[in-house]
């Protein structure tokens, strides 16, 4: 794909919001392997999709470029990241 093709955005019939965060993993080949092995399509649980909709969340994308990953969630409106993953 090219850099000026974009991504499609969905819609959703419900008022929305995106959150976006940066994180660093461990720069380490073999945990990163892991890590990848475990957010694929092949082993995702769908009972993890099942709860982030419970909770508001509609949409997660994790990018990664080495060790870095970009997250963009998109969530319902009245979404509280902090009251949701709270303690």
């Amino acid at each position: 794909m090219k850099s000026t093709e974009g991504i499609a955005v969905r819609h959703f019939d419900v008022p929305t919001k995106r959150y976006v965060q940066l994180l660093d993993i461990t720069d380490d080949p073999e945990l990163i392997r892991k890590y990848c092995h475990c957010h694929s399509e092949e082993v995702f649980w769908p009972e993890i999709e099942a709860g982030q909709r419970q909770v508001g969340i509609l949409e997660m994308e994790i990018y990664r470029r080495g060790n870095h990953l970009v997250m963009i969630v998109e969530t319902v409106a009245d979404f509280d990241w902090d009251k949701i993953f709270e303690g």
